[in-house]
């Protein structure tokens, strides 16, 4: 079990090992560089998707539970380029699925952040609108499915919006916990939201569907059609 859905029914087969070898590619450069990852700033104020999402929601969701993935993600990566140098493979296997979970919500976050905005919702406009409507028949229809699947998920996960640079078509996906979309499923990540209750427990308590409501009114539709842009360039075929 994968813990990650499509709109298309397909389940990726071997994610566990689609994961583990994202990982390796990447802590490659991080191994010659020492690099470190750092927690990105808010194109706006903390209290500026309100009255969508409160002040203190968005400080505690960025300014501790992303940062905390960061923390824990730089830690994490220099055991484990340790590992990597000492031929360590023991070690290396351990400390992969930490690696994914807070790698995975690092960028997660980093994604989520970028696509709302205070002077988001509405429609999108451009070219991901013509291809919401070739792929859902109406820019409504896919709110809903979208929303439906954020509401329905059991657990902590994302809810997202995808382009399979295969068939060049927008599915709708979920993933658990903090697995990234591309490393689960193959889909590009345009849109996600996050479906962990400290993203929206401090304001809407258990209500879920309430919190997905909100988060319709403060999309950046300019990044999320950017997004797409670049990822109808990566289509195969």
């Amino acid at each position: 079990f994968c813990g990650c859905f499509s709109s298309s029914g397909l389940c990726p087969l071997k994610v566990g090992q689609t994961l583990m070898r994202t990982v390796r590619q990447a802590v490659r450069p991080a191994a010659a560089s020492r690099q470190k990852y750092t927690l990105p700033d808010l194109n706006y104020d903390y209290g500026a998707l309100e009255p969508h999402i409160c002040a203190e929601t968005m400080w505690l969701h960025h300014s501790f539970h992303h940062a905390t993935h960061v923390k824990n993600l730089n830690r994490t990566m220099e055991k484990f380029v340790k590992a990597v140098e000492m031929g360590d493979e023991t070690a290396q296997e351990a400390l992969q699925t930490p690696l994914i979970f807070q790698g995975g919500g690092h960028l997660n976050h980093s994604i989520f952040w970028n696509s709302l905005s205070p002077n988001g919702g509405g429609q999108p406009r451009g070219v991901v609108m013509d291809a919401i409507m070739r792929n859902f028949g109406s820019f409504e229809n896919m709110k809903q499915q979208m929303s439906a699947a954020s509401v329905s998920w059991q657990g902590p996960g994302w809810s997202w919006l995808g382009y399979n640079r295969w068939d060049g078509k927008l599915e709708i996906a979920t993933c658990a916990n903090e697995d990234p979309l591309q490393g689960t499923t193959g889909l590009i990540p345009l849109l996600g939201f996050d479906l962990w209750k400290h993203a929206y427990y401090h304001q809407y308590n258990n209500s879920r569907s309430d919190y997905i409501e909100a988060l319709w009114n403060v999309i950046n539709w300019d990044v999320v059609n950017d997004r797409f842009m670049t990822a109808e360039r990566q289509q195969i075929g």
